[in-house]
């Protein structure tokens, strides 16, 4: 009996910890949208991709010609000078493959080029964040954005614009929920240290106790 009170009683100590805890949420995205740099970054990696694209196009036209040609010409040359030109063809349709994944590959040219301009902004939320929640002894810093499900958020506890604030930048109108419900949110976040590209949105079951 004195095993079972003892293990009653651990388990309420649990529960009435986990209720101790504080919770609130922020929106990543919001916030990224609510930063003039991170704008200025999007619309530079926009231009780069377009600029990176035309190059890639302009390198499988030239291809498209020099493939049309060689087979308009096709019966006019000798077997050395056909093998030549088709090496050429082959040799160019490597260079722009390889170009591409130079580019848009994975860790390629314009996943780095990202990483140089936006890791450093969400750095900078990241940290905020950490402030904040220490602060004000937050246990759980939701991500409204990211993967996990919201069905439910109170606006008192969505602490966006707290964060704009505390990194020098105007906070727009809170998002706020008229309803019991708010849609679920997707997208990406950005909560560990590491910095992948995140957007960071966060739910408040628990809230300021």
């Amino acid at each position: 009996m004195k095993k079972y009170i003892l293990t009653v009683m651990a388990c309420l100590f649990t529960v009435i910890g986990a209720h101790a805890q504080k919770y609130c949420y922020v929106n990543t995205e919001y916030i990224l949208d609510n930063i003039p740099e991170y704008k200025s970054a999007m619309q530079q990696l926009d231009q780069i991709s377009v600029n990176w694209q035309k190059e890639i196009e302009a390198k499988y036209a030239f291809i498209d010609k020099l493939y049309k040609d060689y087979q308009a010409e096709q019966i006019l040359l000798t077997e050395e000078m056909r093998k030549k030109r088709e090496e050429e063809i082959v040799n160019k349709e490597k260079e722009a493959k390889d170009l591409q994944k130079k580019r848009f590959g994975y860790d390629g040219d314009l996943f780095k080029k990202k990483q140089q301009l936006v890791k450093p902004i969400q750095d900078k939320i990241y940290n905020a964040i950490k402030k904040m929640a220490e602060e004000q002894r937050y246990a759980v810093v939701f991500d409204k954005s990211g993967d996990l499900i919201m069905l439910y958020t109170n606006a008192k506890y969505d602490k966006s614009d707290e964060i704009l604030l505390q990194m020098g930048y105007k906070a727009g109108a809170t998002e706020t929920e008229s309803s019991g419900e708010s849609r679920p949110g997707s997208g990406t976040s950005t909560g560990t240290q590491g910095g992948t590209n995140k957007q960071i949105r966060e739910t408040g079951d628990g809230g300021d106790r």
